[in-house]
Order: structure tokens, then C-alpha cells, then sequence
């Protein structure tokens, strides 16, 4: 996998592309979109455009000032990602981590607690093995934790339960390897928070991360793809 520039065009992993600023990803369902997104040949390879406007993760790394492959798994491994939603990050994530019939071995397993997600995560994972949908509350470890027998390198969290912070603390310490990535997709008003204050939430945000241990690599502002988020990017450093 290459994580150097290319100039305008610029493949971030095996089937995650960069071009200008539009991101692409190899379609692991070939000739079928998952929301309506359209699909592209480059070099005789089918691709399905990855909606930064749809995505927070797609949208940190449009944004993101370091290289965004950093932002990425490793294809093949197993990863964590809390508050799914309907499947949207999760498609071009698997399109990435485990590519079609899963040929990569990848295993992403998704948690979210409303069940029409969970239905669209569902049909989701018949046409993509690999994806691993999940019934279950991100703050209750002990009713699907028995999925994640071992610590996982790449976290990513998205949920609209209160106390993001702390749930998502527990989970990179439970969950998160030693060295691994972990990502919080944060919005200031559900931390109760508005307006001119949202600043000084994302800086309490940072501090508080910081004091579990955690090495925060960068804060991303979402704004114009996704008003008032902020996506932390942090790692656990190999001493914890």
C-alpha cells in the first residue's frame, strides 16, 4: 500500500483514491451504489465516489492536514466502529478493508442502537463479507464485546449518546490496542454547547483525552461538510 503523494491524483491505499478532492474506493459489490453515489472506471477498475457531504470520515480526510491514508486501517485487519448508522462510512471502509468476497480477510464489526440502522447495516453485509452488523448500546461492552476477543488497531466513533467523551475513553482503553488509532466524530451541541462556546467544548474535548493517556494527533474541523464536528484523531501510545 503507498502513502505518498502523487500529485493530483493519489491512491491512499489499494482501493481508496484521491483525485483532486474527490475520493473514490474499489466497489467490493460491483455495479450496485450503496446511497445513491456514483460509480466510476479508472483503468478498467470500477469505483464508487465517496461523499465527503455523507461521511465524517470521508469529510477528516478531505480535511485533514497530514496525509489522510493516516486515517485509514489496514486492509485486512479487524476494526470497531461504534454508531454505525446506515452504512455509509462503513461501505467504503470495507470496500477498503476487506475488497470483494472479502479477499483481504477483514473483519468489521459495526455497533449501533437503533434497529432501522441495523437493518440497512444487515442487507448491507449479505452482498459484503466481513461487515459484521451489531445490535447493541456503544456504552454496554458486556453484551457484544465477546466479538472483539482481541484489541483492535483502528477505532472509529460516531454516536449521539451523551457523554461521547467518556464512552468513547472506555472503549479505546477496552478495545484499542497498544499503538493503535483511534478516531471521535464529535458535535459541540451534543455536548451541550452552542454557538460561540463550541471552541472552548473541542479544546475540554482535547484536554480530556489527553488526560486519559491519550496522544492526540490532531482535531479536525468538519465545518462546511458537517457544521460544528470536530473529528479527533488520537493514538494509544505503546506504555498504556
Amino acid at each position: 500500500m503507498s502513502r505518498n503523494n502523487r500529485g493530483r491524483r493519489e491512491d491512499l491505499s489499494w482501493a481508496v483514491r484521491k483525485d483532486g478532492r474527490a475520493l473514490w474506493t474499489i466497489n467490493a459489490n460491483p455495479r450496485s451504489s450503496v446511497y445513491g453515489e456514483s460509480l466510476r472506471k479508472f483503468s478498467g477498475t470500477e469505483y464508487r465516489r465517496w461523499d465527503p457531504s455523507r461521511s465524517k470520515l470521508g469529510a477528516a480526510m478531505i480535511r485533514t492536514k497530514r496525509d489522510p491514508a493516516l486515517l485509514l486501517p489496514f486492509e485486512g485487519d479487524t476494526i470497531l466502529y461504534l454508531g454505525a448508522g446506515h452504512g455509509t462510512s462503513v461501505s467504503h471502509l470495507h470496500d477498503h478493508l476487506c475488497g470483494q468476497d472479502n479477499h483481504q480477510g477483514g473483519r468489521l464489526v459495526c455497533v449501533d442502537l437503533a434497529t432501522r440502522c441495523l437493518r440497512d447495516l444487515t442487507h448491507l453485509a449479505k452482498y459484503r463479507p466481513g461487515l459484521i452488523p451489531v445490535l447493541g448500546d456503544a456504552r454496554k461492552f458486556e453484551a457484544w464485546g465477546v466479538l472483539i476477543p482481541r484489541k483492535v488497531k483502528w477505532l472509529f466513533q460516531d454516536v449521539s449518546q451523551a457523554g461521547q467523551v467518556e464512552i468513547f475513553i472506555k472503549a479505546a482503553n477496552r478495545f484499542l490496542a497498544d499503538g493503535g488509532v483511534g478516531l471521535l466524530s464529535l458535535k459541540a451541541a451534543s455536548e451541550r454547547w452552542t454557538g460561540d462556546e463550541e471552541a472552548q467544548v473541542f479544546a475540554n474535548v482535547e484536554i480530556a483525552l489527553e488526560k486519559a493517556g491519550l496522544v492526540v494527533e490532531e482535531g479536525i474541523d468538519l465545518a462546511g461538510f458537517e457544521d460544528n464536528h470536530m473529528l479527533f484523531a488520537v493514538r494509544k501510545p505503546r506504555n498504556i
